[in-house]
This record gives C-alpha cells, structure tokens and sequence, in this order.
C-alpha cells in the first residue's frame, strides 16, 4: 500500500534533478538581497565566518532531518510528523502544520518583494531605471510599492507563473524547471562577477568580503549569523521534508545535503563578489542595508559603462533565484492539499495560488491602500515577516531537532542516513545525531529568543 502512495505521488527523476531541485529551493531572495545586506552590515569576511560555522552547526543537520523525514514518510508535512510519531497521542503533527502555515505566510509577502523583482525585469528592457542620484532610484522605488494596481499586477503574475510550473508535477514541473533555471542562475552571476572584478574597487571589495577582521566579531553579528544560517536553506517551513518525500530511496542523504549547502553558499559568495567590487569603486557604502537591492545597485549600475545591459542581467538572475524558492514553498501547500483531501494537483494547486493572491494582496496592499491598518504595531507585510521568521520558523526547526533527536530511535536515524545499511556513512551518523540532539537545537532556541527580544 506504501508502495502504490508513493508511485501516486511522484518524484525526481533522477539524483541530480533532486539535488538541483533542492538547491533551487534552498537559494533564493536571500542569496541574492539578504546575505549580500547582512555581511556589509556586520563587517564582512568576520560575519561570513559565522556564517559558515553557523551552517554546519545549525542550517545542515536540520536539513539532513526534514530530508530524512520526507523521505521516510513519503507524504505531506503533515502527515509525515503523524506516520512516524511512535505514539498517535503525542501533537508532533503540529511541527508539520507550523511548517506548513509557514510556507504560506512566507509567500504571501514573500511574492510581493518577487513582483517587485519582476517590475524591474522589466522595467529594465522597456524604460531607464538607472539614476547616479540614490533619491530618484528611491522614488522610482517608493512609486512602484505605493502604487497599488502595479503591488497587484507583479504579484499575481509571479504567482501564475509558480502555478503553471506545478501543475505539472515534481519531475515534468518543479525538476525540469529547476534543472534549467539553476545553472542559468550561476551562468548569469558569472557574467555579473566577470564585469564587477575588472572596476578599480575589485580589490577593495574582495578583501571587504575574504579577508576578515576579527574585531567585528561581535555576540550580536554571531545571532544574526545563526539566524541567516537556518532561514537561508528553507528549513522550518516544510519545503525540505516535501521535497525530500520525492527523493530516491537510493539518495545519500548527508553527502547531498552537504552540496546543497555548499553550492548554496556559493551562490551567495557569487552574489557578494558581484555587488561589493562595485559598491565600493562608485563609493557606496557596502552598510546600505535591505534597499541595496532596489535603490543603491541602479544607482551604482548607472555609473558603469552597460549599465543597463548588467542592471538587466542581475535582476533576471535574481527572478530566477526567486522562482525556485516560491515553487517549493507552494509544493508544501499543494501536497498537503492533494494528499488530504484527495484533489487532483491542478485543482490543489490552483485553489492553492486562489488563496495566496487573496491572503498576498493584503501584504502587496501595505505600502499603499491598506498602509494605515496595523495589527501590533505591524503593516500586513510586516506582521507575516515577523511571524514566519521570528515565531513559526525558528520554532519548527527546535521542535524538528527535539523529534528526531529524542523521540526517534536512532536505529531508525542510522537506517535512513545509510540507506538501510548500504552507505558506509556510520561516522556522519554519529556526528550527526550529537548536533541535532544537543548543539542544534541550544542554538535555534537562542535564535528563537533572540526574535522575540528576549536578549
């Protein structure tokens, strides 16, 4: 019966295709805005050493967990906390639902910055939205957020495009796209880094990002650095344990996981190389915090010589970077759709897409119409940032740990990470089984606490 479930379901194709997949869904606006961001404003290769200490610590061994789990299960995030609970009567279920809401909150705004990403795509190609002056790329900014046909207009195509990918299916839809879109994504960053190296700031910009200084180590840039870790990889939301239900029985799951965070990383080190090289040959402050992507970058781009042909192509390789991600956050919603109530994938994922341009448009309407209505001192966009990064994220991935860590048994834990025996991963195993069970989860609870301003 487990057998014919998973035959329904579908899956990747191939190894490759799942890795891709899952790389796809592990980058996204967070490579490409957020990281960048974060290490100008935390001092650079110092913060990007936290960084990677806080990966394998925190970001990997939850994910070799939600991976293992999917593909233990073969269901939804739901479903799997209830078919591998050793007790009915214990709520792990509840971890599933937290990772689902997640998913869907995230992207009700989270689609909205995309559409944002999307304007400028295309505003790049039909008209100039290059200035030297930061204010008129700031109103160029602020005119496109305010207005609210266009928050709704971007938005929806986003979420039409995403749609149309999933419906059909994980290896026709989510995989083929993924698998072309990726390498893309890296061809295009190469591009970008190639142009920003030969400016007179490459040097500058490059020690910024590689040569640390170690007294910008701070308690408070350690927090951040854990916090990036755990929400850049697209853990705590369901997307890895959905994905990982498509995974090949035959998939070594520490060695893939472990590319997956390397090549995730990557993408953002590609990111940094290309951005901090010209924000500092233009003299840019590389501090310019979350508008660097839509205010200081056309400012900076409008100074180089094809400043529009390399605005164009950076922005394109950020909707790709985008697309990757949204896809896998709706896939946990239209799993747990299809699966429970037995729709056929197009109707769960439309009714799916239904509900987030809905719910969405009250996050894409906060710079505008509904930019007066607050709830706890947040705009609607604000709120379900908060809530999904500093509440439901962070408590998923602590609960994630405390599950596998204790309430499975680790016979069950070897199984899966070997491959019922056939992988010789018996060390990672062990490795693995001390961090999720007493480093990993210390950390996401002072993450989790660190959110809340309990600190």
């Amino acid at each position: 019966m487990e057998k014919e479930t998973s035959l329904k379901r579908g899956g990747f194709a191939t190894a490759l295709g799942a890795l891709i997949a899952t790389l796809g869904s592990a980058i996204g606006l967070g490579n490409i805005w957020r990281f960048p961001y974060l290490t100008g404003e935390n001092g650079g290769a110092a913060f990007l050493i936290l960084y990677l200490i806080s990966t394998f610590l925190v970001g990997l061994p939850v994910m070799i967990a939600e991976i293992m789990l999917g593909r233990a299960a073969r269901a939804n995030v739901i479903t799997t906390l209830r078919r591998l609970s050793p007790s009915p009567r214990q709520p792990w279920w509840l971890i599933g639902a937290a990772g689902g809401l997640s998913a869907f909150l995230i992207m009700a705004f989270y689609t909205e910055v995309a559409g944002w990403v999307f304007a400028y795509v295309f505003r790049s190609l039909t008209s100039n939205i290059l200035s030297t002056n930061p204010e008129v790329t700031t109103q160029m900014f602020l005119a496109l957020v305010s207005d609210p046909f266009q928050s709704l207009l971007w938005q929806w195509i986003v979420l039409v495009l995403v749609g149309l990918i999933i419906t059909f299916g994980v290896a026709r839809g989510i995989e083929a796209t993924t698998k072309r879109l990726i390498p893309l994504l890296f061809l295009l960053l190469l591009v970008v880094d190639v142009r920003a190296l030969t400016l007179p700031g490459a040097v500058e910009g490059l020690t910024f990002l590689f040569k640390p200084d170690f007294s910008k180590i701070t308690a408070t840039a350690a927090l951040i650095a854990l916090g990036l870790a755990f929400f850049k990889l697209s853990i705590g939301m369901g997307a890895m344990i959905t994905y990982g239900s498509y995974w090949k029985d035959d998939q070594n799951i520490p060695s893939t996981a472990l590319r997956v965070a390397l090549s995730d990383l990557a993408v953002s080190l590609l990111a940094g190389i290309a951005i901090f090289p010209v924000v500092f040959t233009y003299g840019f402050e590389p501090t310019a915090g979350a508008k660097l992507l839509f205010i200081t970058l056309p400012a900076v781009f409008a100074q180089m010589p094809l400043g529009n042909f390399f605005i164009f192509i950076f922005f394109l390789l950020t909707s790709f970077a985008a697309i990757g991600a949204m896809v896998s956050l709706v896939e946990v919603v239209v799993a747990f759709l299809s699966e429970q109530f037995e729709l056929p994938r197009k109707s769960a994922t439309w009714l799916a897409i239904g509900a987030l341009a809905l719910v969405g448009s009250t996050a894409a309407l906060s710079n505008s119409t509904l930019a007066n209505f607050t709830l706890f001192g947040k705009t609607l966009f604000d709120l379900y940032d908060f809530v999904t990064s500093n509440v439901l994220l962070p408590l998923g991935g602590f609960f994630i740990t405390l599950f596998v860590g204790w309430s499975l048994k680790p016979e069950f834990v070897k199984e899966q990470l070997t491959n019922r025996g056939q992988l010789n991963n018996d060390r990672v195993v062990r490795l693995f089984l001390i961090l999720v069970r007493y480093v990993s989860p210390l950390l996401v609870l002072i993450v989790l606490l660190d959110s809340l301003n309990v600190f």
